[in-house]
């Protein structure tokens, strides 16, 4: 299989390297000001050309192949410049379920970074099991009513929008009773409660709070009780390497880890150094696979796993190799703890692989 660039994408790669030469410095790639400035980073990827590749036209984007959306995370990684906002499967999400009405108003601002956007999903006794969740949508005349309280809401407190999800009928089956909604979150009734995580910083999760906020009934996303289908959609493609462009991240760190050792490499680098390889060989024959029309429904559960060991293992080999002195390297293993939880547990992922790919249990 060639991996190589085609001209187009050669010129294509070749002038993203030439525009990071100059930006790059810019911004800021870890901490609160990272975050902060995430929303002016976003604007200026999409006013280069160089986010929203492979996303219609019709809606801001470039209808290009997904191979570029890679180029871009390979080359972002390599410049050492922050990765694209993550925003992908809240698209694949509207795009699947949302009406031409809905996509059309509010694809456009959610592509070119004009309207910030957040996920209404987990819920403090709802993460893993998402189908538990509380927070319900009473419908009042033309409006919804929403009561309850989301948490890990990353950029809750900049958002403009969120992808809600609320139980609309609490008499049907817990999967069934679930709708989606465009919540506006600049109403009363929305309440911020900002997270402070381990590693410091404090302006990327948020919980929020939803007393008597309300939703138009034409902002429901699908009909009454589909909010299910659409998650399913969402946390899927949340959960593809390729989407989310890690591998190369992962790779540049190992290579920075390995430039500070004198002497033999330690066994946690060089486990990490094999796992960030075979991520980007998985990467790429997921890409592959995409080009060919291929598309794997709970496969995502795998990919997710392997996203998971290699962010640990670099993790793992960042504090081995750099230690707690070195912030953004120890920031890096602290961040890793979280991803066998966020997206979904590996346990939950495990279970998936266990019934709808292996078949066990049936």
């Amino acid at each position: 299989m060639d991996f190589r660039d085609s001209p187009a994408e050669a010129e294509f790669r070749d002038r993203l390297r030439r525009w990071l030469s100059e930006v790059a410095g810019d911004f800021p790639t870890s901490g609160d000001e990272y975050w902060v400035r995430q929303g002016e980073w976003h604007r200026a990827l999409y006013e280069a050309g160089f986010f929203g590749s492979s996303w219609p036209k019709e809606f801001g984007g470039h209808d290009l192949p997904p191979v570029y959306d890679v180029i871009v995370d390979e080359e972002l990684a390599r410049a050492g410049a922050p990765p694209r906002p993550s925003l992908g499967y809240l698209i694949q999400g509207l795009g699947h379920h949302g009406s031409k009405e809905l996509q059309q108003r509010f694809l456009p601002g959610m592509i070119d970074g004009t309207e910030r956007w957040c996920q209404g999903f987990s819920e403090p006794g709802a993460g893993s099991d998402l189908a538990a969740l509380t927070t319900t949508a009473t419908l009042d005349g033309d409006y919804y009513v929403i009561h309850g309280h989301k948490i890990w809401t990353s950029y809750s407190d900049i958002a403009d929008w969120c992808l809600l999800l609320a139980r609309t009928d609490p008499q049907a089956p817990r999967h069934r009773g679930i709708s989606a909604f465009i919540v506006s979150m600049k109403q009363p009734g929305v309440q911020q409660r900002p997270l402070r995580m381990i590693s410091g910083i404090t302006t990327e999760f948020g919980q929020v709070g939803f007393d008597g906020a309300t939703v138009p009934a034409d902002r429901m996303v699908g009909a009454p009780g589909e909010g299910w289908k659409l998650a399913m959609t969402v946390v899927g493609h949340e959960r593809e390497p390729s989407t989310l462009g890690y591998s190369a991240r992962y790779a540049k760190t190992v290579r920075v880890l390995a430039d500070r050792v004198d002497g033999p490499m330690p066994d946690e680098l060089t486990w990490a150094a094999v796992q960030s390889e075979m991520l980007r060989l998985h990467v790429r024959r997921r890409l592959s696979e995409q080009l060919d029309g291929v598309s794997h429904g709970p496969d995502g559960s795998l990919d997710k796993l392997l996203m998971t060991w290699v962010d640990q293992a670099v993790g793992h080999a960042a504090l081995s190799v750099a230690g707690t002195d070195d912030a953004d390297m120890f920031g890096t293993y602290l961040y890793s703890r979280a991803q066998s939880v966020m997206g979904g547990t590996s346990q939950i992922q495990k279970n998936i692989i266990a019934a709808r790919i292996l078949g066990l249990g049936a």
